[in-house]
């Protein structure tokens, strides 16, 4: 029986050590700020193996861009990879321009009009073609994938100088997010290709800058059939496309997203779905929100944040991806919350990807210095609990110990006391 009592303890100190290793690493990975590039990778790595398993035809099943967005991300994310590193561009290029083959089958353009202008609407033509410019951006003159590139440009520019600013990606239905990803492509190819789209892009900034929201001063979130003042979930994507078209306008827009949006709920920084002061229930756009803040909108942000220079939230946001979010890597691919939802990763990978802006302006701190401090203190606490019975085991055993050696004492002197009176008899 006392064997068995030292096996499990045995066991249980080895069970303690272990949980206490995973209870101690994310606490050391809050302070990482930036993502390694190869970690990026392996991401991209899980995520080609889960595309290739079906992902984008189950997250199609959950939301109407499942299919589009888990594939489109995938490739813009390699893009912006190959762009930082020479030696991936090879793989970068081969990954983008299998995205592109998938997004121009029935299941890519699944749900979007072909009777729209432009075809298909402004999502599906706005987002693709944005993802065909940094291919060829990437490949450099001669790409086989200009002459459609520069096409889908002009039939945008036509569309915008029809009915622009805000054009539809559905009957009836216009994000002016999706208007803002299409004149990103155009911006795009003028910088890639050849000088042609300024004089549209003027026009439609002149006339987005008359469309914005009144209450905050941003582009709406919805514009037909009615519109919708700014939201969380598109303005993160707008903050990471404008500075692409006017980098002016971009760093004003930038700088009341941050004041009207993010927040530090339990002293955590995060990205609310709706402005201070205002409250709304989750949706397809912004998820499930906790304490206002929606899940989606942070992660966008964080490459947001990178791409206006943004390090003191762009930094914050990725220690608690690293920290909370369970990252596991093994076999070379790395995945968060256990790759339950793999469309998650694929939003993280794209915005860790994303190229930090080379000179990084003085933004004011999102949270206090200590904000990770409770999250320590917690941690502290469930190391605690997990070795308290070890702890008390060894006290009641070096107890038991000291009254053993005390009787064990006073039984030689007892001993010695008979010895000395027989001896004195």
């Amino acid at each position: 029986m006392s064997s068995y009592r030292t096996v499990v303890r045995v066991l249980y100190a080895g069970v303690a050590a272990v949980l206490t290793l995973l209870i101690l690493v994310p606490q050391v990975r809050l302070y990482r700020d930036d993502q390694p590039r190869t970690d990026i990778v392996a991401q991209l790595h899980f995520l080609r193996s889960e595309l290739e398993s079906g992902l984008g035809q189950e997250m199609q099943g959950m939301f109407p861009e499942g299919y589009f967005f888990s594939h489109a991300l995938y490739g813009l994310a390699w893009t912006d990879i190959g762009r930082g590193d020479p030696s991936y561009r090879d793989e970068a290029l081969r990954e983008a321009r299998w995205v592109l083959s998938r997004l121009e089958t029935s299941a890519g353009r699944a749900g979007f009009d072909a009777g729209l202008l432009p075809a298909h609407g402004v999502f599906y033509t706005g987002w693709s073609n944005r993802l065909r410019g940094a291919v060829i951006e990437l490949a450099g003159p001669g790409a086989p994938e200009t002459a459609r590139f520069t096409a889908d440009c002009a039939t945008l520019a036509a569309a915008f100088g029809a009915d622009g600013p805000f054009l539809q990606a559905y009957p009836g239905q216009a994000w002016p997010v999706d208007s803002v990803v299409a004149v990103a492509a155009l911006r795009l190819h003028d910088r890639v290709v050849e000088p042609r789209f300024e004089s549209v892009i003027s026009e439609w900034l002149v006339a987005a800058r008359g469309r914005t929201d009144p209450a905050t001063g941003l582009l709406p979130h919805l514009a037909a059939p009615a519109t919708e003042g700014a939201r969380g979930s598109s303005q993160a994507l707008i903050q990471r496309f404008l500075p692409e078209i006017d980098s002016t306008w971009a760093d004003e827009q930038y700088d009341v997203f941050r004041r009207t949006f993010v927040d530090t709920p339990l002293g955590l920084p995060g990205v609310r779905e709706y402005p201070h002061g205002h409250d709304g229930a989750g949706d397809v756009d912004s998820g499930p929100l906790v304490l206002g803040v929606s899940a989606s909108a942070t992660v966008v942000a964080l490459g947001a944040a990178r791409v206006h220079g943004d390090r003191s939230l762009s930094g914050q946001l990725t220690g608690l991806g690293e920290g909370l979010g369970v990252p596991i890597t093994f076999g070379g691919s790395k995945r968060y919350a256990f790759g339950i939802l793999p469309i998650g990763d694929a939003f993280l990978a794209w915005s860790f990807a994303a190229p930090a802006a080379a000179v990084e302006p003085a933004f004011a701190p999102v949270t206090a210095r200590w904000w990770r401090l409770p999250w320590h203190a917690l941690a502290l606490a469930l190391i605690a609990l997990l070795w308290l019975p070890v702890i008390r085991t060894l006290a009641r055993n070096s107890s038991g110990s000291d009254a053993g050696q005390a009787r064990r004492t006073v039984r030689r002197r007892g001993q010695l006391a008979t010895s000395f009176a027989k001896s004195g008899a």
